[in-house]
């Protein structure tokens, strides 16, 4: 078994709540397993030398009432989600892997439909005896 196949099984361990309240529809969307170069870290040699980085992102997304979405400008798009990260990735280094997920949710939140964001980031190779380490955040628009 792989790195990668043992974080995805210890993701689907993790308990995911309800996708939304009655009162208000919502979708879910996400990108799993993303995984990117950064230049990520704080310790010597970490500013310099990209690093694999593993990154989900779970969106809670307002649904319209009536007919599902018909066109590309109704939905949020995951293909956005993932240029908008490797945009901001390729804005330079970031010290902690913290920081890197308050920036992703914001930049998830800054759609005005979704609702709520959580936001997974690993490093894989950081420790050699663990599949992953890193963090999760979630964020609520309001």
């Amino acid at each position: 078994m792989t790195i990668h196949d043992r974080a995805r099984a210890a993701w689907a361990e993790i308990p995911v709540p309800a996708i939304a309240e009655a009162s208000q529809p919502a979708r879910r969307v996400f990108v799993r397993d993303l995984l990117l170069d950064a230049l990520i870290g704080v310790y010597a040699g970490e500013d310099d030398k990209p690093q694999k980085i593993l990154i989900n992102l779970d969106l809670w997304v307002a649904e319209t009432p009536g007919a599902p979405p018909r066109s590309y400008g109704e939905v949020v798009c995951y293909d956005n989600l993932v240029q908008r990260t490797k945009a901001l990735l390729a804005e330079g280094h970031v010290g902690l892997v913290e920081t890197l997920a308050e920036k992703l949710a914001g930049l998830c939140l800054s759609d005005p439909r979704v609702l709520r964001a959580r936001v997974r980031v690993e490093k894989p190779d950081a420790i050699a005896e663990a599949a992953g380490v890193g963090v999760e955040i979630e964020r609520r628009r309001g």
